[in-house]
């Protein structure tokens, strides 16, 4: 049965953080130091475990995702009030001035603040190749990974206008560009235009699959040639890596994240969520900031709830 008392001295925990990402681990370095008493949950299934590399992040950029999480981790073993737990958080609920939180074996968890870093998860299309490459050659943020392929031959992976933006941003890293909109491409004159004026080359033909061994090589499609390629770069759509935002009231913009306020507040009075379910700014070096931020303002809030009994 979930706890049934709700004095803030009998919750199991201050803080429960669910999600071991960049957000995740640095709020967990931040609120242990301020000696809180604290739980990071993690499913084990962060977005970016294909990637082999990690850029755009100080003194980490170019290093194995994975490696930097188990850097982490070892970095929070100091601190004795720091628990980290490999797990999934099936279900939430809240009770006013604390949550109580179901784990995948049944379990129930009590805290006075929730967390949620459990970010996004990338859609793929259902189309040989890409789920197999995807990492080495497939990509969805330039960002991230343009620069390693900067000047070669890239593909634009995307049907319809919102395709668009992206080739013409993909201008940045490569002269070398093909639009691929796996049918008819059902763009506006103008954007055509656009395209054209840019020297990017539409293929409407449908996509049969991606080839390559350690990396992409070449596109086939049902009825052309197949063409080298490099990377292709895709703007194919993205989902939520938990419901748990959703079950526990909290608004959502149109672009599917969750509205987040000054210090990563949600409209949830005590609920935080920070990283990429938060923000369109999808960098690992942000989420770990946000991760600092929401940590910072949850122990200011506890701090005044104590000092005020």
């Amino acid at each position: 049965m979930p706890p049934q008392s709700s004095e803030r001295n009998r919750t199991d925990y201050d803080v429960i953080i669910v999600g071991g990402g960049p957000a995740g681990l640095n709020a967990a370095l931040i609120l242990g130091r301020c000696r809180r008493r604290v739980l990071l949950v993690d499913s084990g299934n962060p977005r970016n475990a294909v990637s082999q590399a990690m850029h755009g992040f100080l003194t980490r950029d170019g290093e194995n995702p994975l490696e930097v999480r188990r850097i982490a981790r070892e970095q929070l073993r100091p601190y004795e009030t720091v628990e980290i737990r490999d797990g999934e958080i099936c279900e939430g609920r809240c009770h006013g001035d604390w949550f109580e939180l179901r784990e995948a074996d049944g379990k129930w968890l009590s805290t006075r603040k929730l967390l949620l870093a459990t970010g996004l998860l990338d859609d793929i299309p259902d189309i040989p190749g890409f789920a197999e490459l995807y990492g080495r050659g497939v990509y969805n943020c330039p960002y991230c990974d343009g620069w390693e392929h900067r000047d070669r031959p890239i593909a634009v992976y995307g049907p319809g206008e919102r395709c668009v933006g992206l080739a013409l941003e993909m201008t940045l890293w490569s002269r070398n560009l093909v639009l691929l909109t796996d049918g008819p491409a059902e763009l506006s004159d103008e954007n055509r235009a656009r395209l054209a004026g840019e020297g990017i080359r539409i293929v409407e033909d449908k996509l049969a699959g991606l080839d390559g061994a350690a990396s992409l090589e070449r596109i086939r499609f049902e009825t052309r040639e197949p063409i080298e390629r490099e990377a292709i770069f895709l703007n194919y759509g993205e989902r939520e890596g938990s419901q748990l935002s959703r079950m526990l009231g909290c608004e959502i913009t149109s672009q599917g994240t969750v509205e987040t306020r000054s210090y990563e507040r949600t409209n949830v009075p005590g609920l935080y969520v920070a990283g990429d379910a938060s923000r369109r700014v999808q960098f690992a070096i942000v989420a770990a900031g946000e991760g600092a931020l929401a940590a910072f303002s949850i122990n200011n809030e506890m701090l005044k709830e104590d000092l005020l009994r």
